[in-house]
């Protein structure tokens, strides 16, 4: 009996331990803060940075997501809509002369923090830093690259024309030109940021204009609302019992959103955060990252297909860099950095296309367009979370090297996930990759695909290569966006 007592005690003081240590933030999904985000990276990267003597970085292809924003408009009205039938459920536990000793002090009389406002899904002060620090990190890692004098053919920033990504834009710029000119004491110098109109930007916000996309995550999303359901459920039933309130399911997933808007835009974790038991919250992560790989990442193939765009342009920056490299092109003539901003539906799609957070096996599945497992359920470890896959400020950085000393190939890719070194499944699990090998196994067997075929074919026919038309493919995206929301709910991950 005494030795079952002191199993007991250890238990618990374990579980003790592990909850002190536990810190919510890292484990928000795509709502995580990129410092929580790199802190996570810092300590479980896999790859390191193993580049050869000789070797010199000649361009970098950036695509990065927006710095950390505040709730849009409809989860502002999600959240209006709880601390409304919190009133209730206060109000009914009161006529019922039930005891409220169990409720937290803070859901009585409790309202939204963004209760009133009209605009939502700004940058905050937050994600300016966020972006401001990157571009300053960046140009001092490559501080070869960025030596010159900015032109923006040299150092071209682009943006989709959503105010959050633009605006990462021009906090990024500040960073990265800082004290490079003579405008204020800081010595700001003004910069270009380019953006496509959202009708025609397939780079950036591919996702926009592609019908089959669209149809696809309609039909998914109340299955993937199906899989969730459990989670809510049986968490529901333990707020209930710890509580004394009658929550609903939606209740639960509303509370869910509170804290994570709380965690990361106010650095509140004790209030709806503190509803929830770590191992609450780990199922509860665990559902919004399947979420994301079955409607954004590999839990289907015209998920991450539709950005080969992205992927070509970024390739084809690589070989301009090689060209000017060969040919000694002189300084200020060609482009050396390609930087973007734009969104998690950005993000997640190009890191499937890179084959990044893949094991064994996978990569090749994903080569034959045969779907995946779903990540495993906690406490098994998984490979796809949110929060390091497309944090706030979430990036992927393509460095092309020159490597003249190297007898097999000149010139080498590394990608950098998130600032960090990541192995790449289809290089041999290495992050440091041959251009040509990256070309032929990672690349290639997307480029088989157009953006066309992908989002306007019919996907019951055989996929069929029509010549581009600009003017039908523009004239289509108006059409689509014309009778969709996208403009004023995407990215609410």
């Amino acid at each position: 009996m005494f030795a079952i007592l002191k199993l007991l005690l250890l238990s618990i003081s374990s579980q003790f331990n592990a909850d002190q240590g536990f810190d919510v933030r890292r484990h928000l999904c795509t709502v995580t803060r990129y410092d929580v985000a790199k802190d996570i990276a810092n300590t479980s990267a896999a790859a390191a940075n193993n580049i050869p003597n000789g070797c010199t970085p000649i361009h970098v292809n950036l695509v990065a997501r927006h710095g950390t924003r505040s709730p849009n408009k409809k989860r502002m009205r999600e959240l209006d809509k709880l601390a409304s039938h919190l009133g209730e459920l206060i109000r009914e536990a009161e006529e019922q002369n039930l005891s409220l000793e169990k409720v937290p002090s803070w859901l009585r009389g409790w309202k939204s923090p963004w209760r009133g406002k009209l605009k939502g899904g700004e940058l905050i002060s937050k994600g300016e830093e966020e972006l401001y620090s990157l571009g300053i990190r960046i140009r001092e890692r490559f501080s070869e690259l960025f030596d010159e004098e900015y032109h923006p053919d040299v150092y071209p920033i682009k943006a989709t024309q959503i105010p959050r990504a633009s605006a990462s834009a021009v906090a990024f710029g500040m960073g990265f030109l800082s004290e490079k000119g003579g405008l204020g004491p800081a010595q700001h110098r003004s910069f270009t940021v380019t953006s496509e109109i959202p009708a025609s930007d397939i780079i950036l916000r591919f996702h926009d204009c592609c019908g089959n996309y669209k149809d696809f995550k309609k039909k998914q999303e109340p299955a993937v609302d199906k899989l969730k359901e459990p989670v809510l459920d049986e968490i529901t039933t333990a707020l209930v019992r710890r509580y004394g309130l009658k929550f609903t399911r939606q209740d639960t997933a509303t509370l869910w959103v509170l804290c994570k808007q709380e965690a990361s835009v106010l650095d509140i974790t004790d209030r709806a955060c503190g509803l929830f038991s770590p191992s609450e919250v780990a199922l509860l992560e665990w559902a919004d990252d399947l979420e994301l790989f079955i409607l954004k990442g590999y839990g289907n193939s015209i998920n991450y297909r539709m950005g080969v765009p992205l992927l070509e342009d970024v390739v084809q920056s690589m070989e301009q860099a090689i060209k000017a490299n060969e040919e000694k092109h002189p300084p200020g003539s060609y482009e050396k950095a390609r930087l973007r901003f734009a969104h998690a539906e950005t993000v997640v799609p190009f890191t499937c296309l890179l084959g990044l957070f893949l094991e064994g096996s996978e990569f090749q599945k994903i080569q034959r367009e045969e779907p995946l497992e779903l990540p495993p359920k906690p406490p098994q470890s998984r490979n796809w979370r949110g929060s390091t896959v497309a944090p706030f400020a979430g990036n992927n950085m393509l460095v092309l090297h020159s490597c003249p000393e190297n007898c097999e190939s000149k010139y080498f890719v590394q990608v950098l996930h998130n600032e960090q070194p990541i192995p790449m499944t289809g290089c041999n699990g290495s992050d440091f990759c041959p251009f040509e090998e990256f070309k032929e196994k990672i690349v290639a067997p997307h480029l088989k695909h157009d953006y066309d075929s992908v989002c306007t074919a019919k996907l019951e026919e055989p996929e069929q290569k029509p010549a581009s038309n600009k003017l039908s493919q523009l004239f289509r995206c108006l059409l689509s966006l014309q009778n969709d929301d996208t403009q004023s709910t995407g990215d609410e991950l």
